[in-house]
C-alpha cells in the first residue's frame, strides 16, 4: 500500500475520534481516521447521553439519525436517596432531551457520519508504533487484521483511543490531578423493566443507575467502593443483586425482569493529561478521565473533538501558533471540567454526603426549580460551581421555609 500524506491521522474511532475526525474532514482537511476494532462493536460505557451531548449529535446534523434507531428520548432524572427522591428535567428548552444508546449503534453512526464527511477510514487496524523524527511526532506504523504493516505520514497525530491510549504512552504525556480508582462498577441490560427516566438511586456504599436503551431493554449499572473489589469479583452476580435490597420497589421490579446479557464492569482511574505536544493531540478518555458515576464520559468525548478540531483548524491554517491553539484547548477544558471532576470524585466514594449536603437536598424536595437545577448539574448543563454557590443555597433554604 503506497504512503500517503495527511493533514490528520486519528487513532481510535469511538466517541472521540470520530467526531474530531468528521470536523476536521468537514474544515476541507484530510484526515485518515484507524481502530483496531471494526464497526458495530460494542465497549464499556455508561451509555448515557446527557443533553449536552445530544446538543452535539444536533449542531453536526446526527441527531435525528440517532432518534430514527429507535433510542428512546428521556426528559426525566431522579435521584433516589432512601428518604426522599429528587425528580426533575435536566435539559435546557432548547435541548431537554437525553439518550442511552447501546455504544453497538451510536459508535457504528459516528464512524459512517466521519466516513460520509470524507475521511478515510481503516477498521482493523492496529498501531503498532508512532513515528517520530527529530522528536516530533510524523506519523504511525500498524498493520492490518491480515498482518499487513503500514507506515502512514501526518501533520499531526491524534490519540483517540481511551484511557489506555498507545499514543499518550508513546509520548509520555504529562499526567496531572491524578485521583486513585475510587468505584467499581457493573452493568448488564434487562427486558420487562421499563423505564422512562435515568433512575439513580443512592445508598450506603452502593448506588445503581438504570435507563431505557435500544430493544425495549433497561440498562442497570451498579458499583461499590474500589476497596471492595477483591472481595466481590468471585461473585459479581450475587452482590450486584444483593444491591438493590436496599430498594425494595426496584428490587422488586427487577425481580421481574429478565437478564439478556453478561456482566461488563471496571474501575477506572482519575487524572488529566497534557492534550498536545511536538506533532500530537489527545481527545476524550486518552486525555482526560474520571469516575463513571456521573456518567459524563460521551459528552467529554464530544466536547473535545469540537475543542480540539478547533485549536487544529487554527494551527493547520497557519492563522495560530500550534503551541498557542492547544494550549488554549487544553486550558478551556480544564476550567470546564475540574468542578464535575471534583464533584464526580467525591459521589465516587458513595459515602454518605456530608449534613450540610443533605439538609441542601432535603430542602429541595418539592422546589421543583431547585431539583432541575440539581438534575441539570448532574447532566453537565450547569458547572457545580455555580449550582452550589452560597447565594443559590441561600435561596433554596429560603424557598423551603
Amino acid at each position: 500500500m503506497a504512503e500517503n500524506r495527511y493533514d490528520a491521522i486519528v487513532v481510535g474511532a469511538r466517541c472521540a475520534g470520530s467526531p474530531t475526525a468528521m470536523l476536521l474532514a468537514r474544515k476541507g482537511y484530510k484526515v485518515l481516521l484507524v481502530d483496531r476494532s471494526t464497526f458495530p462493536s460494542d465497549t464499556l460505557s455508561t451509555h448515557v447521553l446527557h443533553p449536552p451531548g445530544a446538543a452535539a449529535l444536533k449542531r453536526w446534523g446526527l441527531l435525528d439519525q440517532l432518534a430514527a434507531t429507535g433510542c428512546p428520548p428521556i426528559d426525566t432524572y431522579s435521584f433516589d436517596f432512601g428518604f426522599f427522591t429528587l425528580t426533575g428535567a435536566p435539559g435546557t428548552e432548547d435541548d431537554p432531551l437525553a439518550y442511552c444508546p447501546r455504544r453497538t449503534v451510536l459508535d457504528k453512526l459516528l464512524v459512517d457520519a466521519a466516513a460520509a464527511a470524507g475521511v478515510e477510514v481503516r477498521e482493523g487496524f492496529t498501531i503498532d508504533e508512532l513515528v517520530v523524527d527529530d522528536g516530533r511526532v510524523t506519523g504511525v506504523r500498524g498493520h492490518s487484521e491480515r498482518g499487513q504493516t503500514v507506515t502512514e505520514h501526518a501533520t499531526v497525530v491524534i490519540g483517540a483511543d481511551g484511557r489506555f491510549s498507545t499514543v499518550a504512552q508513546a509520548v509520555r504525556a504529562e499526567q496531572y490531578n491524578e485521583k486513585p480508582q475510587l468505584l467499581c462498577g457493573y452493568y448488564t441490560y434487562w427486558s420487562s423493566l421499563p423505564s422512562e427516566s435515568v433512575e439513580i438511586y443512592v445508598r450506603e456504599e452502593r448506588g445503581w443507575l438504570a435507563a431505557p436503551t435500544h430493544d425495549d431493554l433497561t440498562l442497570v449499572v451498579g458499583g461499590w467502593p474500589f476497596a471492595e473489589f477483591d472481595a466481590n469479583k468471585s461473585d459479581v452476580e450475587g452482590n450486584y443483586m444483593k444491591m438493590f435490597e436496599q430498594a425494595p420497589e426496584f428490587a422488586e421490579r427487577i425481580g421481574n425482569a429478565k437478564r439478556e446479557a453478561r456482566f461488563a464492569g471496571t474501575a477506572v482511574p482519575n487524572y488529566f493529561r497534557k492534550p498536545y505536544g511536538p506533532g500530537y493531540a489527545l481527545v476524550g478518555d486518552a486525555g482526560y478521565n474520571k469516575d463513571f458515576i456521573t456518567a459524563q464520559g460521551i459528552m467529554d468525548a464530544f466536547r473535545d473533538a469540537e475543542l480540539c478540531a478547533d485549536a487544529l483548524g487554527q494551527s493547520l491554517t497557519g492563522s495560530r501558533d500550534f503551541d498557542d491553539a492547544m494550549g488554549e484547548y487544553q486550558s478551556t477544558r480544564d476550567a470546564h471540567v475540574m468542578p464535575m471532576f471534583e464533584f464526580t470524585a467525591m459521589l465516587a466514594t458513595l459515602e454518605p454526603p456530608p449534613p450540610e449536603m443533605q439538609q441542601l437536598f432535603a430542602a429541595m424536595v418539592g422546589n421543583q426549580e431547585a431539583m432541575d437545577g440539581f438534575m441539570r448539574v448532574n447532566a453537565g448543563v450547569t458547572s457545580p460551581a455555580e449550582f452550589f454557590t452560597e447565594e443559590n443555597i441561600g435561596r433554596i433554604f429560603a424557598a423551603a421555609g
